[in-house]
């Protein structure tokens, strides 16, 4: 039997909203396993999808470049280990010069970016190095998006946490900013219904048919029941299916639509997005050292 700790009910509390006890009895039923407890409590609750991306479990910065034409773009998330470092300015320009080197040199991975030449000589390897030495915080290049296009692109920063880049065609800088900010708040998963992950769909239709076949109804009517609920599961995870942030009397895609516009493609980085960060436990080391001393 699997051990379930107190920080397995959390993070599940947090994925469904539901209460310890539940997620605890879950847990335990699923043997521990994170994903099967989720689906499990979901066909019993009838509980949403979680959101991954609103859980931020490390520090550091995302930082966001645009060249004039707004035609090539990046981001990048560097991560450090305090919100101390992360805030300091040396470090958040060490974020600013990596996107800049993602945007000029294309790299191919993040060891390549590291690589990459500045234009005061050097690498970008070696101010990581000289910041680790200086601030006394492992830092890292995490990962980084790069788009080139013959549109034209936007980007949202909501803080240093969390960036959004945007390739559209139409439309003008402010709905490009409108949409980037949209995507901050509602994070879809995609553009379109048509791009949503088969694996994803397949799961949420699975999980569906079984709250639905709990209700005793006929095979046809479930069926139908099973297929509302993937239409609204596809308006919820889809950018153009969302109410709009801004006036939720109107979807996404009939304010492209009204403006002569689409959305290519979209990026959104959240700083920590699924890094596990370690718990510490300051009452419990005291209480340790109290006993060693004693």
């Amino acid at each position: 039997m699997a051990e379930i700790t107190a920080s397995m009910v959390k993070e599940l509390r947090e994925r469904t909203g539901l209460g310890m006890m539940e997620c605890k009895k879950a847990l335990t039923e699923a043997q521990g396993e994170m994903k099967a407890a989720e689906d499990l409590l979901r066909i019993r609750s009838g509980a949403k999808a979680s959101k991954a991306a609103t859980r931020v479990a490390a520090e550091g910065v995302v930082a966001v470049v645009i060249h004039a034409d707004a035609r090539v773009g990046a981001l990048v998330e560097v991560n450090c280990e305090t919100d101390f470092v992360a805030k300091n300015e040396e470090f958040m320009a060490f974020a600013r010069t990596a996107a800049e080197c993602v945007a000029c040199d294309e790299p191919a991975t993040v060891e390549a970016l590291a690589q990459c030449s500045l234009p005061a000589g050097g690498v970008l390897e070696d101010i990581r190095q000289a910041l680790v030495m200086k601030l006394g915080e492992n830092m890292t290049l995490r990962r980084f998006v790069r788009y080139e296009t013959t549109g034209h692109l936007a980007q949202y920063m909501h803080g240093q946490k969390i960036g959004v880049l945007v390739d559209m065609l139409g439309g003008d800088a402010a709905l490009g900013r409108d949409i980037a900010m949209h995507i901050a708040a509602s994070k879809p998963v995609c553009v379109s219904a048509a791009e949503v992950p088969a694996e994803l769909l397949q799961r949420e239709r699975e999980i569906y048919t079984a709250q639905a076949a709990e209700s005793g109804k006929p095979a046809e009517i479930v069926a139908k029941m099973v297929e509302g609920r993937v239409q609204k599961y596809l308006a919820e995870v889809t950018l153009i299916g969302q109410p709009f942030v801004k006036n939720p009397d109107q979807t996404v895609e009939v304010l492209l639509k009204s403006r002569g516009a689409s959305v290519q493609r979209f990026s959104m980085l959240v700083v920590g997005e699924g890094i596990e960060k370690k718990v510490e436990n300051f009452a419990a080391e005291v209480a340790a050292a109290a006993g060693t001393m004693a």
